[in-house]
């Protein structure tokens, strides 16, 4: 039971930092969708996505062969709204079945 508490208490955590993400890269994106994400940022990103990678199940992990941004070639603003949404969706059809979740 701690276990499944421990893993719930996990998913929740690493997909509020994925919509907290989301929401602050979106606003960037509407500002300047085609300018490129720093590499402090885009650490930051890798990092959790890393660990939503972990999180969700095979089954919900959104995008084969996708497991971070690479460093050498920086991505857009927008390209990361695109990749975190499809995360988001993915966290979404999870968390809603019930036998994945817990």
């Amino acid at each position: 039971m701690r276990k499944k508490l421990e893993s719930a208490d996990q998913f929740l955590k690493t997909y509020n930092q994925v919509r907290a993400l989301h929401k602050e890269i979106s606003a960037l994106s509407s500002k300047k969708p085609d300018d490129g994400i720093n590499l402090f940022k885009l650490r930051f990103i890798n990092q959790i996505l890393t660990e939503a990678n972990a999180v969700l199940k095979k089954e919900y992990i959104p995008i084969k062969g996708f497991q971070i941004f690479e460093e050498e070639n920086l991505p857009t603003n927008s390209d990361v709204v695109l990749i975190l949404s499809q995360y988001l969706a993915c966290f979404s059809r999870q968390e809603n079945d019930e036998d994945s979740f817990l």
